[in-house]
């Protein structure tokens, strides 16, 4: 089975998203104690997925959707608690908040939401060449309102998504051509695979 996943040339499969551990100087430790401490209102030294949707903000007044929050939560526990610890809280504050700067760079009317126009602009700055209809099917996907925008915490899901999937497409793709040949079972691995 062939599928190509573009509509023009392969992207570059290290888009320039923020990455599971973007490359700056870690912030004051201090303040992020102070705020890790704010976070883990049970005290036990560890942040779970609920106190960590209660603390963060997509800018919607509404709470951060739950798969974004344990899709990050696994992204950053090393230890596979199922929690974050502080030493793994710093590159997780840093983390959403170079997705917070990128949601604001492409977000270019400032409505505090991303549609499809702005979507494609922010992948293709990442290397995507996709097609308009699987944009329209992403909107569909990440848009949890019903208005046909994208959130910010839907915005970190649908790119996270679609790097760690194009990822796994990238392991295939021998010639960088954008093309992969499959059979079923193998197509069914990498999609298991994903940890989405």
């Amino acid at each position: 089975m062939a599928y190509n996943y573009q509509g023009g040339p392969a992207p570059s499969y290290s888009a320039s998203a923020p990455s599971a551990a973007p490359p700056a100087v870690e912030p004051e430790q201090a303040f992020l104690w102070n705020v890790f401490q704010r976070v883990d209102r049970d005290r036990n030294g560890a942040i779970t997925s609920d106190e960590l949707q209660q603390a963060l903000s997509n800018g919607t007044w509404t709470p951060f959707n739950p798969e974004t929050v344990r899709l990050m939560i696994s992204m950053f526990d090393k230890a596979n608690t199922g929690c974050i610890r502080f030493n793994e809280f710093g590159a997780l504050w840093k983390y959403v908040t170079e997705w917070q700067k990128t949601f604001r760079t492409f977000d270019t009317d400032n409505s505090g939401n991303i549609d499809k126009r702005e979507l494609k602009t922010a992948l293709t700055s990442f290397g995507y060449r996709l097609s308009d209809r699987f944009y329209d099917l992403l909107v569909f996907k990440f848009d949890r309102t019903g208005r046909a925008t994208i959130n910010f915490d839907d915005f970190i899901q649908c790119c996270v998504s679609l790097q760690m999937l194009t990822q796994q497409f990238a392991q295939h793709d021998v010639n960088r051509n954008g093309w992969i040949q499959i059979n079923y079972e193998q197509f069914l691995s990498m999609a298991f695979s994903v940890k989405l």
